[in-house]
């Protein structure tokens, strides 16, 4: 009997339907290792990647053939053993698109209003106009990395009126977005920004893609926003920008070492605005991944189809 891996917890109803959809398959569900131990070597589909997997899906006896990650970003995967194996990878990419795009604007709309200082005044009972005046309308967004992300922060952009400029590997034009740069031509980009908002993925060609000489393109009233990944950007060169007033902040969900060292200096910087890698947390997340990728991307493999949702490019990385 073939075998199918879940290594999430997730609502009965949703291993109903899936169950209804392979009824002479095995499925094993749950987030405890001991409920999935035993089972991972012999299964042809896991979802939901777990550290202790590796040892398993990648061992010469395994069975694996499809890996649905149940997050977006790959980057912590081995995707080169995958690629040598030729296991399909997919991912949870467009999961994230409501929820990410509203922590850019609320990172945004916090730093330009100055809400995270007017919080900070509050539990110290200061009340201090904190020299705030800036707003967000007609001001010059660039997105760096419009994927879907990227094009919804883009649409919600237009809402303030804002002239939307963008970065893609492809440099195609897309809805919203006026102008289009590709990753080569990011130093002419930024000068133009009053908000630079980070939404790549981690690969070879991102890693520490934004660095002094980036920071010193931008402008000195700009603020700098990243919920792609932390090791994107040299964070050292990064807190330097912001301690000589290169750049006006930062809203920050993503860092170079996670959880965030105490010891690091924005934590106590008054133009940052820190949250946990928390920006794609979202009650709905497990019902997109599994009706919107998970479920058709099943139906598909099943036809002797490759799972047309989100397939990884090895070759690229996401």
């Amino acid at each position: 009997m073939k075998k199918m891996v879940i290594t999430r917890n997730i609502d009965q109803h949703y291993i109903t339907e899936i169950k209804d959809i392979i009824p002479d398959w095995e499925l094993i569900v749950g987030k405890d290792k001991h409920i999935w131990q035993e089972h991972v070597k012999d299964a042809e589909i896991i979802a939901g990647w777990n550290k202790g997997l590796k040892e398993y899906c990648l061992d010469p006896n395994s069975k694996l053939k499809w890996l649905q990650s149940w997050s977006a970003g790959v980057d912590y995967l081995p995707l080169e053993e995958l690629n040598f194996r030729n296991i399909y990878l997919t991912s949870a990419n467009g999961v994230h698109a409501y929820p990410i795009s509203e922590t850019i604007f609320a990172l945004m709309l916090g730093l330009t209003r100055k809400i995270h200082t007017y919080v900070k005044n509050q539990q110290k009972k200061t009340w201090h106009h904190a020299h705030m005046g800036q707003e967000i309308h007609g001001k010059t967004i660039g997105i760096i990395g419009v994927g879907t992300i990227g094009k919804e922060t883009a649409k919600i952009a237009k809402a303030f009126g804002m002239n939307v400029l963008g970065v893609r590997h492809s440099g195609k034009p897309t809805d919203y977005v006026e102008e289009m740069y590709t990753p080569d031509q990011l130093n002419q980009l930024l000068p133009k920004c009053d908000y630079v908002v980070v939404t790549l993925p981690l690969t070879k060609e991102t890693t520490h893609l934004f660095g002094s000489e980036q920071f010193k393109q931008m402008k000195s009233t700009a603020f700098f926003i990243n919920i792609g990944r932390g090791e994107i950007v040299a964070e050292t060169n990064l807190i330097q920008a912001l301690s000589e007033g290169t750049i006006a902040g930062a809203g920050l969900d993503v860092f170079e070492t996670e959880p965030l060292s105490t010891e690091s200096p924005l934590w106590e910087m008054e133009n940052v605005i820190v949250t946990p890698h928390t920006s794609g947390s979202t009650e709905h997340y497990n019902e997109r991944v599994i009706e919107n990728i998970l479920i058709p991307n099943l139906r598909a493999y099943l036809s002797s189809k490759v799972p047309p949702i989100n397939l990884v490019d090895f070759s690229k990385g996401y």
